[in-house]
């Protein structure tokens, strides 16, 4: 089963930004093809804006990571999606959220690894470790890491490129209360580590099935020690920062509840209370789009309700 996942996941990563404008059946859909960048590879952006978006009004954004697979199954690897339209539209025209729009930022294809590990975690690790996961391969034909890691790069693109050029050209509040980072599995991880290298520019973050293995290996892997050592000592106060976590039992989530709970110990120990913190178990959903898309009203409702 393992392997199958895993073969799974190197054919997303294969086919990524080539695929045609998504359509979406709420609000609209702007995309910026080939997001100019001096610290990662260009990528496309998607921005969705709501039904009704209007120069007039000021919105909450929200960046998700693995922007190809958040609005149209039609254009993705494996036909699902978020539905992200769906279910933002829905819950702003029934009020049930601060007005926002979406960024969908498309990840770097082969080197999502290499992007989306947060990066001072790994180096923390030592110099055997972190030579031992770059021999880790996917695939008979892909190697885990396709090059080293450069999260921290991948965030400066962020937050020094794409963030200003959305504050500029969108009526959009710029502060951490109403700026939000997203995503899931490896995209979960480099989303609270966002959150932790950047207080001050995002002011919450949602991690759905985080990978916690931050590979494939189940025994002797020493990564998740480093993820809680740093998060420890990196975690904003729990003040007005925001935390979303979420899991499934099924396929490679069934990896995750152990150590999700070592997580949600040290989220009680650092003061984080229910109204600043969520931790959230599905039984019996597995490592999809389409799973996500199932349950992403929560973590919008815990960063974005009203």
């Amino acid at each position: 089963m393992l392997r199958f996942i895993i073969v799974t996941l190197t054919l997303c990563l294969a086919l990524t930004a080539q695929a045609e404008t998504p359509k979406v059946s709420a609000g609209k859909l702007v995309r910026l093809a080939d997001f100019p960048s001096e610290h990662v590879p260009a990528r496309h952006v998607d921005i969705w804006l709501p039904p009704d978006y209007s120069q007039e009004q000021s919105y909450a954004v929200l960046y998700m990571h693995d922007g190809q697979m958040l609005f149209d199954g039609s254009t993705t690897w494996n036909n699902q999606e978020w539905q992200v339209d769906e279910v933002a539209s829905r819950l702003i025209t029934t009020g049930k959220v601060q007005p926002f729009i979406v960024v969908g930022v498309h990840n770097g294809g082969a080197n999502r690894h290499s992007e989306y590990f947060p990066q001072r975690p790994f180096q923390a690790l030592s110099k055997t470790q972190r030579q031992h996961q770059y021999t880790l391969r996917r695939s008979e034909s892909q190697k885990l890491f396709n090059q080293e890691v450069y999260s921290d790069r991948y965030l400066r693109f962020l937050v020094e490129e794409l963030k200003p050029y959305i504050d500029a050209h969108y009526s959009v509040r710029t502060g951490p209360a109403h700026t939000f980072i997203m995503g899931s599995s490896m995209g979960g991880l480099i989303s609270w580590y966002a959150l932790a290298e950047y207080p001050r520019v995002f002011g919450g973050a949602a991690c759905l099935s985080t990978h916690w293995p931050g590979s494939f290996e189940a025994d002797n892997n020493p990564i998740p020690e480093r993820f809680l050592a740093y998060m420890h000592d990196r975690l904003p106060e729990p003040e007005e920062h925001r935390l979303y976590f979420d899991f499934g039992t099924e396929t490679l989530d069934a990896m995750y509840p152990p150590l999700q709970a070592r997580v949600d110990n040290l989220m009680s120990d650092l003061g984080y209370t229910e109204r600043l913190w969520q931790t959230r178990k599905f039984e019996g959903a597995a490592h999809t789009e389409n799973d996500w898309a199932k349950r992403l009203h929560h973590p919008l409702l815990f960063l974005l309700g009203n």
